[in-house]
């Protein structure tokens, strides 16, 4: 039955990538990436709610949530780093390609 599931799993890691690709063809990527976001965010409560774990909540330490917000915060600065340096890159080559005349 493992199987089933890895195969299926490699499918849905490979078939995001191009459905991605085709999807965000005239779309700004950073609008994309939040729209997707936004359904993983909503497969993930689905999925708590059908395992029955919401309860899970309740019993989560300072600690541990100190260390999830802290993971998800870094996990956000690092798109937004990202997507200023390249943002910053696709600057300085626009300006040496077109320079601005005075």
């Amino acid at each position: 039955m493992w199987i089933l599931y890895a195969t299926g799993s490699a499918f849905f890691a490979g078939i995001t990538s191009i459905l991605a690709k085709c999807g965000i063809s005239k779309t700004d990527s950073d609008v994309a990436t939040a729209i997707r976001t936004i359904v993983v965010l909503v497969f993930s409560w689905i999925l708590v709610l059908l395992t029955g774990t919401i309860s899970g909540i309740t019993v989560i330490s300072g600690k541990t949530l100190l260390f999830l917000v802290l993971s998800g915060i870094t996990t956000g600065a690092s798109y937004v780093i990202s997507r200023l340096y390249k943002l910053g890159m696709s600057i300085r080559w626009f300006r040496l390609i077109n320079p601005v005349q005075s």
